[in-house]
């Protein structure tokens, strides 16, 4: 059942989309020092890239971040710095694996095929300097067992520059996680204080701000006055207020 879910995970990461920052064969350009910080010292890395994909909460933390059968039984929630210390030492490969698919899964990340070229040519020059140490064993010939010594020293280095590699990637995503190269791409955009079409009213302008729900107050424009009529002094007296001036008269 759990290889299953293992074997699910695995299909529902080739749909991803997003690539990571710098590929494998660019982390060296991308920060150098670390590079070489992976490399000679990579069970450090491994420790302190898996405890900043945990946001520095190591309540969060699970061996090999329950990627593996025995995630979850090695007494982690008791004291999980002394574990993780534990993992990134006998199980660095792991390490590396686990935090590698921790952020693939939280920032939906797919490999390139240069990367799984990369990361195959590693696996397979193991498994092959591993199948002449048999053969050398078996056969006891000193050339084969020449053979073996060198290609064992080859996938060696292969492995340890890979996995620096992927080190040095997995730090350079988390700094772009972190808005080192930048302002973050998802950042919240500052107010617009320009009228927009879904504004009800264009904002005011010399008047105090509306209430929520209410429309702008308005502009108050002075009545017009209003004539009096009749006129003071009119009509003169001894004539009628209507009909004036009466007909015939002159002045």
């Amino acid at each position: 059942m759990a290889s299953q879910e293992y074997l699910n995970k695995m299909q529902v990461r080739q749909n991803y989309r997003n690539l990571w920052h710098t590929d494998l064969m660019s982390t060296i350009q991308a920060d150098t020092p670390y590079c070489c910080f992976a490399l000679w010292c990579a069970p450090c890395a491994s420790y302190l890239l898996r405890k900043r994909a945990l946001y520095g909460d190591m309540t969060r933390y699970t061996c090999c971040a329950g990627y593996m059968p025995c995630s979850g039984r090695c007494g982690e929630s008791r004291c999980p710095e002394f574990c993780l210390a534990t993992e990134v030492f006998l199980c660095f490969g792991n390490s590396v694996a686990s935090t590698r698919f921790m952020l693939q899964d939280e920032f939906n990340i797919q490999t390139t095929r240069c990367d799984n070229c990369i990361i195959g040519f590693m696996f397979c020059l193991q498994q092959l300097a591993c199948i002449f140490s048999i053969v050398a064993m078996i056969v006891g010939s000193e050339e084969i067992q020449e053979a073996s010594q060198l290609l064992s020293c080859l996938s060696d280095m292969v492995y340890c520059t890979v996995c620096a590699c992927m080190q040095t990637q997995h730090k350079v995503e988390m700094d772009k996680r972190d808005g080192k190269f930048g302002p973050q791409p998802m950042a919240v955009p500052p107010m617009q204080h320009m009228s927009r079409l879904d504004q009800p009213y264009p904002p005011t302008v010399g008047y105090p701000p509306p209430a929520y729900g209410q429309p702008p107050p308005q502009q108050a424009y002075p009545a017009p006055p209003q004539q009096a009529y009749p006129a003071p002094g009119y009509p003169p007296a001894g004539y009628p207020a209507s009909g004036y001036p009466p007909p015939g008269y002159q002045k």
